[in-house]
Order: structure tokens, then sequence, then C-alpha cells
């Protein structure tokens, strides 16, 4: 190619944006420049003869592996002693056959035994060796046959019978080379007339004795069952009567489909997000419905099963009642019924119990920590029933420890628990125990503290779930069960009533009070009571945000447990780590009645049967109730549950329908105990008001109470105006 059509190429190249092949070989060399391997300083430089110097290698027959100059310590030598090397021979496989040599001991011993001449059997083996090239086996027959050929020698003349068998004198034999055979041969048997040699016992087709037995005869069982019922159908297959089966089936279908629409409908609001998510239909939904139908099996098979282990426990928990109450004055006892645990929440403390509003042989217990410095690593919610108290039915496990639990009074499902942590869960156990349906934010919406209780709120006007929470921040936060989250509004922060402190950066901060526990008002829906760790109870509305409607200075030290009165909600019950317990009543600033337990309280809780019985736990491990109409002043019954060096009780809760409580302590245990009838006497009608029922006579037995206790009524006189202008 010419230089002027080079150059033209290279244009029309270049107007293309095709590479030249100089600039290729530009980048190439590029490249190579980018590829050189970098060469460390403290390289070895060997020369062109040491490079292209072949290092052969060596094979020998000494191990490197194997161990040498082994010793053991000898005592009766009173020193080390060396051992011999170990050697180069691994066995891989080894198995031990059951033939043996003719010419070996073993072999000879058992001849003897079985009464042969081996010199004997020696000569007839070689002979019958060198004779027949081949060696056939001897058939060996079952039994009936071998009897059918006795029968058939002794019918034989006599002649033939005293001719000697070769079969019996020689018995032939089977061998892979010289010396070595294996021989085949009838068992054993009696010598026979002639002086025959006994034959050899067959090592290869042996049977035992006793296996040689008869089977049982098979008997036919048969049972007589009622028919089933049988009637007789005909009917025309006509064009019209197809029609109508099919209109039939179809609005079957469309009636089926508005009820499973409904269904889905009326369960929006309380089902989860995790729950709405599971559309998907298949094989593995299919699984996931006889799994949940197979342990249901299951579960009902264990009820049963401690039923009948714990038969005289459910009997006590059913009809017992202690007859020496008869003799005894104004006191009664608690006996002791089951005790429930969870191998894995052995080491955490039990921090609230409840019974289910709805199930009334359900309860919920909470697993966590009261001692800050020796935390667990992971909390649980356990829903156990009185009808197995061997295993929780429903376990809810957390990564951190659960303070405070509470169920929805219209879905017993609807559990919500308040953590460790600070952050609040909402589990559906109808629909999953793994995770939560709903779960405060991490990050932002949570408590800055620990969470010490949770209480479900009446539903909003649209439908909506929402419930309260009180923490160690001193906020007081509403939160609203959302489609798909939890909204959260601080409706009150609590402060001290004292003076602001100067912050560093000299502003006046105005410091917060603890919350501990939160209550609230059975019949009034704005109001509830918020104790705290000072001591101080507010009372509070969810009307204002700003302020308190009343505080009463109620301990010297934090409140653990605010309780109303079933009968009369002005009444109301607390009890603090100062040992004592209080009766207040609504907007006095005096308590009622003040009990000293000598120990710390950990709960108290009014008693759903009577209007004046409560009970409280304390931390010696003791049990305490009360029953003011009959000794205002003394507990009627004092019973020790746990030990006190070694446990503590923490949380108690009645059982709304039952004359039952049950007691959790620090080391995992919920023991249930059943009240004696002093302890649950109901109220008799007087003569003259035998229509009355139960409510009123309790509602009246109170109020006759705080007459006794209440400060009567300052009456003041009218000014005197005799000898006045006015008069």
């Amino acid at each position: 190619m010419s230089p002027a059509k080079t150059a033209r190429v290279s244009v029309y190249a270049a107007k293309k944006g095709v590479k030249s092949s100089t600039d290729t070989n530009d980048e190439l060399e590029e490249w190579r420049r980018g590829k050189q391997l970098l060469k460390p300083k403290s390289q070895l430089d060997l020369s062109d003869a040491e490079l292209k110097e072949t290092i052969g290698k060596q094979l020998s027959t000494l191990n490197p592996q194997l161990p040498d100059s082994i010793v053991e310590f000898n005592y009766a030598a009173g020193g080390f002693i060396s051992l011999p090397l170990p050697g180069n021979t691994v066995v891989v496989y080894e198995l031990q056959g059951t033939s043996m040599h003719k010419d070996s001991e073993e072999a000879r011993d058992q001849m003897v035994e079985l009464g042969i001449d081996p010199s004997t059997f020696e000569e007839s083996s070689e002979s019958s060796l060198d004779t027949e090239p081949k060696a056939e086996a001897i058939e060996v027959k079952p039994e009936e046959e071998g009897e059918e050929a006795t029968e058939a020698k002794e019918e034989e003349p006599e002649d033939e019978q005293a001719k000697p068998d070769k079969a019996d004198e020689e018995p032939e034999a089977e061998g892979d080379g010289e010396g070595e055979v294996e021989v085949k041969v009838e068992p054993a048997k009696p010598p026979q007339k002639g002086g025959r040699p006994r034959k050899l016992t067959n090592q290869f087709n042996f049977c035992e004795r006793a296996a040689l037995t008869f089977n049982n005869p098979t008997r036919s069982q048969e049972t007589q069952t009622v028919p089933p019922p049988m009637a007789t159908f005909s009917a025309n297959v006509l064009q019209w009567v197809i029609y109508d089966a099919y209109q039939k089936d179809f609005e079957a279908q469309q009636l089926e489909k508005e009820l499973e629409r409904e269904r889905k409908e009326r369960d929006k609001a309380p089902v989860s997000r995790h729950q709405a998510s599971k559309k998907g239909q298949g094989r593995a939904q299919l699984s996931e419905a006889v799994q949940g139908r197979v342990l249901d099996c299951w579960k009902v098979l264990e009820r049963m099963i401690n039923q009948n282990t714990y038969d005289d426990i459910a009997k006590d928990y059913r009809y017992w009642d202690d007859p020496s109450d008869e003799f005894r004055d104004e006191e009664g006892t608690l006996l002791p019924l089951w005790k429930f645990t969870y191998d894995r929440t052995k080491k955490n403390t039990i921090t609230d119990l409840e019974w289910n509003p709805y199930y009334y042989d359900l309860f919920q217990v909470c697993f966590g920590f009261f001692e800050f410095l020796k935390p667990t690593a992971e909390g649980a919610v356990c829903m156990f029933t009185l009808k197995n108290p061997s295993f929780p039915d429903y376990i809810c496990m957390t990564e951190s420890g659960v303070m405070c639990v509470d169920t929805h009074p219209r879905y017993p499902y609807m559990v919500v628990i308040g953590l460790y942590d600070g952050n609040v869960e909402v589990f559906n156990v109808q629909a999953t125990c793994k995770t939560s349906a709903y779960k405060s934010n991490s990050v932002t919406n949570k408590h800055k503290g620990i969470v010490w209780e949770v209480k479900w709120a009446p539903d909003l006007p649209d439908g909506e779930l929402n419930f309260y929470s009180v923490s160690t921040d001193g906020n007081i936060n509403n939160w609203v069960l959302m489609q798909n989250e939890l909204a959260v509004t601080t409706i009150l922060t609590l402060f001290f009533a004292k003076e602001s402190v100067p912050g560093p950066d000299g502003t006046h901060l105005k410091p917060k009070s603890c919350a501990s526990c939160i209550k609230l008002h059975p019949k009034k829906p704005l109001i509830y009571l918020v104790g705290t760790e000072e001591g101080q109870i507010f009372k509070c509305s969810t009307a204002y945000s700003s302020m308190c409607l009343f505080t009463y200075n109620a301990h010297l030290l934090p409140i653990a447990r605010i309780d109303f009165n079933k009968y009369n909600t002005d009444i109301f019950i607390s009890c603090s780590s100062d040992w004592r317990i209080k009766i207040w009543e609504d907007n006095r600033l005096e308590p009622l009645f003040v009990f000293d337990l000598g120990d710390r309280v950990g709960d108290v809780k009014w008693a759903p049967y009577s209007s004046t019985v409560f009970a409280a736990v304390t931390s010696e491990g003791k049990v305490y109730v009360f029953d003011l109409n009959v000794n205002k002043y003394k507990p009627i019954c004092i019973q020790a549950v746990v030990s006190r060096r070694r446990n503590r009780l923490t949380r108690l809760s009645f059982n709304p329908k039952l004359p039952i409580i049950i007691v959790g302590d620090d080391k995992g245990c919920v023991t249930t105990l059943k009240l004696s009838p002093n302890l649950r006497i109901p109220c008799k009608a007087p003569k003259k008001q035998q229509y009355l029922d139960q409510w009123t006579l309790q509602c009246m037995k109170l109020d006759k109470l705080l007459s006794l206790v209440r400060e009567p009524v300052t009456l003041t006189f009218p000014q005197d105006l005799a000898g006045t202008d006015v008069s």
C-alpha cells in the first residue's frame, strides 16, 4: 500500500472513530508497563546455574510422623522405661471367618468331641480327593424329608443296609486350594449299629434347637357391629335437574366467599401485619395446618396425662376445704397446689402475673430481672394453664427482660408487654408467638428507661386499640395500634414539686419524677393513678397534659403496685418498699388503714369475691391475707411459701372466679395456693333483707366498715345574733 493510501486510511479511521495500529501498540506497551512485577529489596539473587539446578526428591522407608523414644513410668521399677516403636501397618479392614484348617488343633479337638477319629478322617478325605477331581457337597435335607428317608431305609433289605454308605464314611469337601477345605455335612447323630462314625456338625447351616418350634395357630376373631344405614334412591337425570343442581352449588360457593370476606374484615383490626402477609397458598400452608392439628392433638393428650399424674392435686383444687377451719377462730390457711416452671427461664425473676380475662384457668407470667447488676440475656412471656402444669401453652421470647404484661379484655389473644430496654411489644398469640405483631421503634418512639407497667385503655371511637405505659423517664405514653405501626403520644410528664435545678449551661431544669406503676379507674376512663419511685401517688386525667388533679404523699420509698377495690372504686390500696400497705379514699390526704409487714412488700391485690379481703407478698417469702371485717389490725393468714434464705416473692394475683391465688418468686417459679373457707366467708343477708344479692351485701359491709374509720363531719353552729341590731 502506498504512503498516500495509508494516510487516507488513517484519516478515514480517525473520522470513523477507529483506533489505528500505532495507538493500539502504545496502549499495549502501557498495559505491559503496568503489569510489571515489583521486585522487593530483600529478594535473593540467584545465578543462572543455581536457577537451572534440579532438586531431586528421595523416598525412604522411614516414617517422619512416627513417634520416637516413647517412655512410660513404671511404678514397679520406680522410673521411666522405654517402649518399643509402633509398627507402620495400618489395619483398614479385618473379618474373622468360620473356616478352619483340617490339620489345626481346633479342628482335631472338634472331631474328638464329636466322636470321630482324626486319622480316619484324614485318610478318607485324602482318598476322596485322589479319586474324585471335584467334590460335591452333601445335601442337607430338612427334618421332614429326613424322617421319610429313615422310613424308606427301614423297608430296604438287610444286606443293603449293611453296606457302608460312602457319604457317611467319607464326607465330601470343597476347597479353594490344597490343604484347606470347607466341610459341609449333616448335623451329628448318635452312632448307629455296626460301629459307623458320627457325622461332623455342620458349621455353616446350623439352627438352634430353641428356634425349631411350632408356630402358634392363627385364630379368627370376629366382631359384630351395627350395619350402616341403607336407603333406596332413584331419580331421573334430566336437563333442568342438572341446571338446578349447578345453580344450588353456585349459590353455596357465593355464600362461602361472602362469609370468608366478612371474617377477614372482622379480624382485620386485631390481626397483625405478620398474619396479613401470609396470603400464599400451597403445600407450605397446608403443612402448617396439618402441623397445627397434630399439635392440638398432642396438647390434649399431654393434658390427659397430666390430669392422671396430678389426680390428687386436681381433686383438692376442686373439692378440698380445710375442715380444721371450724376449730380456728378467725384464721385460715393456704394449700399449695401446682408449681409452674420453664427450664429456659429458671434464672429469670417473675416480674408480673395476670389471669386471662376470658379463660379463667389461663394466666400470663413475665420473666425479667430486678437485680440490675446481674442482667439476663433474654426475657419471655409464658402462658400457663391449670390443665397442663408441666409446660406452657404459649411462649413469646424477647431480646430483653420483660417487666410487665396486660391482656386486652375484649381480645384475650392480644397481649402487650413492657421491656427492660424501654420498648413495648404487642403479641397476637392466636397468629404466632415467634414474632411480635407490633413493636416500638428502638431509636425514636420508645421510653428512655425501664417500662414498669402497661395497661390497655378503652378502644378509641374509630375502633383502634390503645394502651398506656409508664417508665422511669417520667413520661406517660399513649400507644395506638395503627395498620402497620405503633403511634405514640406523651400525654403527661411527671415533675418534682420542687424548685428548678441549674444545668451545666446555666439554664434551669425541673427534675422529672420516675413513674413505677399505673392503674386506670374501672368506671371513669379519663382518670388514672400513677405511683412514683419517690413515694408519691398522682391522680391524673387524660384531658389535662400539664397538671395533676391530686397528689398523695403516700410512702417514703418506691411504690410497687396500686389496685382499686372491686366493689367501691373510690377506695384503692398501695404498697411500697418501706414495708407498709396503705388503704386510701379518693380526695383524702390521709390513709384510712396502715399496715406494717416488717419487710419489703412486692405486690398487693384486692380479692374479687370480697370487699374487705386483700393479700400481699413480701421479700421474706410469706403471703399475708387480711380481712378488715374480721380484724382491722392483724392478718388472718400468714404463710411462708418459699425459703427466706434462697427465694423471695415478687408478685401475686387473685383468680377472678376460683378461690385460688398465684405467687411468683425470683427463681422463675409460680406457686398456686388455694384459700381455706375462713379466708372467703360470704356475707349473710339479714332476716328482713333476704332479697339482697351478694354484690349489694358486700358494698354494705364495706360502707359500714368505712364509717367507723372516717373522720366525723364537723358541724358549724349558726352565729348567735341575740342582742344585736339584726335580731
